[in-house]
C-alpha cells in the first residue's frame, strides 16, 4: 500500500514538474499576443516587441513575462515617433492570470524595466504626444474595448533609463539621464506608503539658454498614498542637488481638473559648504575637507495648483552674509560672500516668475567682485537690469577655486557696467534701445585653447559701452609672430552674447607682423582609409564674424613669402572673406589683389584677381608655384614682369592653390629681360636643332602674352617676338606636370641657312632676294625637363633652292630673248663690219651668241646637282626661241636679196 501511495504521489510530482515545465511555452505564444492585442486595442499607436518569456520558476509561486525590444509609438500628428521603449521589460503576474479570458482585465503585481527611455514632446500648436488613449465612440458612448490592466503592484522600478520632456513652443527642455529608481509597497490597498528612492542626472534649457548640465539629483522619499482621495504626502525624505542637501514637507493632490501642491522645502543645516554643493562635482571637486565661515541658507515653498495655465505660487530665497571658504590645497580663500537673491512667483501665472539678487560679493585678497542684478519675465519677454562692479586679478581664481578650466585666466580686469534691456529689442535688432553704459579693460589677459597654435596674449583691452553703441577702444596684444593693435565700434554685442547673432562692426587692424602660420589649427584626427590617422592644418573664417577691417600689416607671412607694406579692407561674413584695393611690396615690385576666400564648404574656395607690377622674375618664379607651374619656361628670365592674372579654384589646408582645381587666364608682359641659360631647358634644346639660333642673344623685352588654365592644362596664345631679325610665333599648351605641346614658327632671311644657299643667291645677282625668308616650323614636346625639338629646316632649305633654281632659270631665259632681240637690231640696222677687224659671218656671230647664252644658262650649285633633264628643256627652249628669231630674220634677207637682185638686173 505505502509503495502504491508513494507511486501515484511521484506520479503526480511528475505531471506537475512536466506542466510547470511545458506550460510556458504552451502559453507564452499566447500570452504575448494577448498582451499586444490589449495594448493595441487601447491606444491610436502602435505597440509592439521582439519577444516575450513565460516562466513559471523565475518569481514562484507568480509567472514572470519577459518582454525584449518592445516599443510603443505614436500616432498623428506625431506618427512614428518613439513615445517609449525598453531593453526588457519584467511583468510579475498570479499564474491564475494567465488563464483568463481575453476579455477580463489583468493584475500587474510587479512591474520593471531596463534600458526604458520616456519621450514626452509637446509641438509647436501645444499638442501633447503622450495622448494615445483611444477615446469614447461620439455615437455610442462606449470605448472601442473594456479590457485592459489593473495595477496590484507591491514593488516596481526602472534601471539606466531616459526622461526627455520638450516643450517646443514654450522652448523649454528637460533631460534626466542615467535614472535609477525604485519603490515599494502595497498599492492596492486604500491607504498605503509607498518607499522609494531615485536618483539621476538633470539638464534643464530654456530658450536656448542652459540653466542645468547633468547636475546629479537624489530623492529618498517615504510617501503617504491616499487612493480615496488621491493625496501623496511626503513623509519622510531627504534629496540632494549635486551635493546640497534638501528636506521635504507637504503634499500633492490629484483632482480632476488640477493638481494642487503644498510643499516646503530646505537645507537641514546652514553650513556654507552648502553653497559650494550646487556646483557640479567636476567644478567643485571634493569638499568634504574645504574649510569654510559664515552660513548658506535655502528655503523655499510652493502652494497653489497645477494646471493648463497655472503653476503653483512659489519663493526661493538664497542668502549668506561675510562667508568664506579656502581648500585645503590652494594658496588663496575667498572671503566676504554675501548672497542676497529671491526666486519669486506670486500669481502663479509662470510669466510673472523673476529673480531677483540685491547683491552677490565676494574678494580675493584686495580683489573685489560685486553684482546687482534684475531679471523678469523669464518665459516670456525676459527683461534685465544689472550692474557689474570688478576690479580683480583673473589669476587669483585658479588659486582660490579648483574649477576645471580648460586654461588658466590671467589678466587685470576692471569693470563698471550697467545695462537694460528686453529679449524683443535684442530679437528685433533694436540695440539702440538698449541701455548700457560704462567701461571695461583688461590689461595683460592670456588665452589659449586647443583651436589656437598659440597662446593669445592681450596687453590691453579698452570697450568703452554707451546705449548707442560699443567702442572698442583698443585691444592689443599677439599671437605667436603675430602682433595686432585693433581699434573699432561692435554694433550688436548683446545680441551675439544672447542670440547667438553675428558679431556686427567696423575695425581697424595694425600689424608690425601677421602671420598666418599662427591661425592654421589641427583639424581633429581621423581615420584614412589605410587605417592611419591624420590630422592637417585649416584655417576656418569664423562665422559669427559679419564685419569690415581696415588693415594695415608692414610684413604678412604667408606660406614662405614675406609681403610687406599691405593695406586693405577685408569684409567677412558668412564665412567670406572679401578683400578689396588690398596691396603690397613684394619681389621689388608692387601685389595687388582683389577677390574672395571661402571656407563655408568642406573645401575653402577662391576667387581672386591679381595684379603684379614690376616683379622681379627671378624671385617670382623662385617662389611661387603657382607661376612656375602656369609658365615654367619664365624661370629661365631674368628681368621685370607686369602680369593680370584672374583665377579661382580650391585651396589646400594651407590655404595654397590647389593647382589641379585652378581656372582663369593672364595677361602678361615681360620688361627689361636676359636668359639664364643654364635653366633655358627649351632653348637649349632649340639651339642644338638651329645652329644659328643662340638662347643667350634672344631679347623678350616687351613681350606681351596671353593664357589661359583649364582642368590642369594651361593654353598660350600665338605670341609674337623677335630674335636679331627673326621673328617668330609660338603657341600651344602644356600640362600642370610639365608636359609639353607648343608650335614655333619661324621666319629666317636666307642668308643664315648656309654658303650653298648664299651662293646661289649671289650667283643670280637679284637684290630682291636680299630679304628672302624661309618659314621654319619647329614642335616641342616631352618634358620641360627633357624637351624633344622637331624642326622641318631641311625640307625647307631644299624647298628654298628649287625656287631660287627656278628664279634663275626664268631669269636665263628672259636673258636669252634680250640678247638674240639685240643680235637682229644690229641685222637689221645693216652694221658693217670694220675694216681693221677680222670679218665674220653673220651665222658665226649668232652662234657665239647662243653658245654664250646657252653655257650661261647651266645652273650648277653645291647644294644641289645640275638638274640635266631640267636644263636640257631650258636650254632647248632658249635655243627654239632663237631658231625661231634667227629664222624669221633669215628668211626676211633672204626675200630681200631677191628683191636686189631683180632690181639690180633691172
Amino acid at each position: 500500500m505505502k509503495k502504491k501511495v508513494v507511486k501515484i504521489t511521484a506520479a503526480v510530482l511528475l505531471v506537475l514538474i512536466g506542466a510547470i515545465i511545458a506550460l510556458p511555452f504552451i502559453l507564452e505564444g499566447r500570452f504575448g499576443q494577448l498582451l499586444k492585442n490589449k495594448v493595441n486595442s487601447n491606444i491610436t499607436g502602435t505597440f509592439d516587441f521582439s519577444e516575450a518569456k513565460l516562466s513559471l520558476i523565475r518569481n514562484f509561486p507568480n509567472a514572470n513575462l519577459r518582454i525584449s525590444d518592445a516599443v510603443l509609438t505614436t500616432a498623428a500628428p506625431f506618427e512614428g515617433d518613439t513615445l517609449f521603449s525598453a531593453s526588457e521589460i519584467d511583468l510579475s503576474l498570479s499564474v491564475f492570470e494567465l488563464f483568463k479570458d481575453p476579455s477580463e482585465p489583468i493584475k500587474l503585481q510587479k512591474l520593471s524595466l531596463d534600458r526604458a527611455f520616456i519621450n514626452i514632446v509637446y509641438d509647436e500648436e501645444e499638442r501633447p504626444n503622450y495622448e494615445i488613449g483611444k477615446k469614447e465612440d461620439s455615437r455610442t458612448g462606449d470605448t472601442s474595448d473594456d479590457s485592459g490592466f489593473t495595477l496590484d503592484l507591491q514593488e516596481y522600478g526602472f534601471s539606466d533609463s531616459r526622461l526627455i520632456y520638450h516643450d517646443r513652443a514654450g522652448g523649454i527642455y528637460l533631460d534626466v539621464s542615467g535614472i535609477q529608481h525604485k519603490g515599494t509597497g502595497d498599492l492596492s490597498l486604500a491607504k498605503s506608503q509607498l518607499d522609494t528612492h531615485s536618483e539621476g542626472y538633470v539638464s534643464l534649457s530654456m530658450d536656448g539658454t542652459e540653466y542645468l548640465n547633468k547636475h546629479k539629483v537624489s530623492l529618498d522619499a517615504l510617501l503617504g498614498i491616499d487612493l480615496q482621495t488621491n493625496t501623496y504626502t511626503f513623509l519622510e525624505n531627504s534629496g540632494q542637488i549635486n551635493q546640497l542637501p534638501l528636506v521635504f514637507n507637504g503634499f500633492v493632490r490629484v483632482e480632476d481638473e488640477f493638481n494642487e501642491v503644498d510643499i516646503t522645502f530646505e537645507t537641514p543645516s546652514s553650513d556654507f559648504r552648502n553653497f559650494l554643493a550646487l556646483f557640479p562635482e567636476k567644478y567643485s571637486k571634493d569638499i568634504a575637507d574645504v574649510s569654510t565661515t559664515g552660513e548658506f541658507v535655502v528655503k523655499g515653498e510652493l502652494k497653489g495648483r497645477i494646471d493648463d495655465e497655472h503653476i503653483p505660487a512659489f519663493r526661493i530665497d538664497i542668502r549668506s552674509d561675510r562667508a568664506s571658504f579656502k581648500y585645503p590645497d590652494l594658496p588663496k580663500s575667498v572671503d566676504n560672500i554675501v548672497i542676497s537673491a529671491l526666486v519669486i512667483n506670486e500669481t502663479g501665472l509662470t510669466e510673472d516668475t523673476y529673480v531677483k539678487v540685491d547683491k552677490a560679493s565676494f574678494n580675493i585678497d584686495q580683489d573685489r567682485f560685486a553684482m546687482e542684478a534684475e531679471i523678469r519675465d523669464l518665459t516670456g519677454n525676459t527683461r534685465v537690469n544689472a550692474h557689474v562692479d570688478a576690479n580683480m586679478n583673473l589669476a587669483n581664481l585658479s588659486k582660490a577655486y579648483p574649477y576645471a578650466a580648460e586654461q588658466d585666466l590671467k589678466g587685470l580686469l576692471k569693470a563698471d557696467v550697467n545695462t537694460a534691456f528686453d529679449m524683443a529689442t535684442l530679437e528685433k535688432k533694436q540695440y539702440a534701445k538698449t541701455r548700457t553704459s560704462g567701461q571695461l579693460s583688461l590689461e595683460g589677459f592670456e588665452y589659449n585653447s586647443d583651436e589656437l597654435t598659440a597662446p593669445a596674449r592681450f596687453q590691453m583691452i579698452a570697450i568703452d559701452f554707451k546705449p548707442e553703441r560699443i567702442t572698442l577702444n583698443r585691444m592689443q596684444g599677439n599671437l605667436g609672430k603675430t602682433d595686432f593693435d585693433i581699434t573699432g565700434t561692435l554694433n550688436n554685442l548683446l545680441g551675439f552674447m544672447f542670440n547667438k547673432e553675428d558679431v556686427e562692426g567696423n575695425f581697424n587692424l595694425n600689424s608690425n607682423t601677421f602671420s598666418l602660420n599662427d591661425f592654421m589649427v589641427e583639424e581633429p584626427e581621423e581615420q584614412s582609409d589605410a587605417g592611419e590617422e591624420s590630422g592637417q592644418a585649416a584655417v576656418k573664417i569664423p562665422s559669427f564674424l559679419n564685419c569690415s577691417i581696415n588693415a594695415k600689416a608692414q610684413n604678412v607671412l604667408y606660406d614662405n613669402l614675406v609681403l610687406r607694406d599691405v593695406q586693405g579692407t577685408i569684409r567677412i561674413k558668412d564665412e567670406t572673406a572679401t578683400l578689396n584695393n588690398f596691396s603690397s611690396s613684394i619681389f621689388n615690385g608692387k601685389l595687388t589683389l582683389e577677390g574672395t576666400v571661402s571656407t563655408k564648404g568642406e573645401t575653402p574656395i577662391f576667387d581672386m584677381n591679381l595684379g603684379a607690377e614690376q616683379f622681379q622674375l627671378s624671385e617670382a618664379f623662385n617662389n611661387l608655384d603657382l607661376l612656375r607651374t602656369l609658365a615654367p619656361v619664365a624661370a629661365a628670365l631674368q628681368g621685370k614682369l607686369n602680369s593680370r592674372i584672374s583665377l579661382s579654384g580650391n585651396l589646400s589646408p594651407e590655404f595654397t592653390p590647389k593647382l589641379q582645381s585652378i581656372t582663369g587666364n593672364v595677361l602678361a608682359e615681360i620688361l627689361e629681360t636676359k636668359i639664364n641659360t643654364e635653366k633655358s631647358n627649351v632653348l637649349n634644346a632649340m639651339a642644338t636643332q638651329l645652329q644659328f639660333f643662340d638662347p643667350a642673344k634672344l631679347n623678350l623685352s616687351g613681350l606681351k602674352t596671353a593664357l589661359s588654365f583649364k582642368e590642369g592644362v594651361v593654353t598660350v596664345r600665338p605670341m609674337t617676338f623677335s630674335y636679331q631679325d627673326i621673328a617668330i610665333t609660338v603657341d600651344g599648351s602644356h600640362s600642370f606636370d610639365n608636359q609639353l605641346n607648343y608650335r614655333a614658327r619661324l621666319d629666317v632671311p636666307a642668308r643664315y641657312l648656309g654658303a650653298e644657299v648664299n651662293n646661289l643667291i649671289a650667283r643670280i645677282n637679284d637684290n630682291s632676294l636680299q630679304n628672302l625668308t624661309i618659314p621654319v616650323g619647329v614642335t616641342i614636346g616631352g618634358a620641360y625637363n627633357n624637351p624633344q625639338v622637331k624642326t622641318d629646316l631641311t625640307s625647307g632649305v631644299r624647298d628654298l633652292t628649287a625656287s631660287l633654281v627656278e628664279i634663275q632659270k626664268q631669269k636665263l631665259v628672259s636673258q636669252g630673248k634680250a640678247k638674240a632681240s639685240d643680235l637682229l637690231e644690229g641685222l637689221l640696222a645693216g652694221k658693217k663690219a670694220d675694216s681693221t677687224i677680222t670679218k665674220t659671218s653673220p651665222t658665226d656671230e649668232v652662234k657665239k651668241t647662243l653658245g654664250n647664252i646657252l653655257t650661261s644658262g647651266t645652273v650648277k650649285t653645291d647644294t644641289t646637282k645640275r638638274d640635266t633633264t631640267a636644263g636640257g628643256k631650258t636650254n632647248q627652249a632658249v635655243k627654239d626661241a632663237a631658231k625661231s628669231v634667227l629664222g624669221g630674220l633669215l628668211k626676211k634677207k633672204k626675200k630681200d636679196s631677191t628683191t636686189v637682185k631683180k632690181d639690180s638686173v633691172n
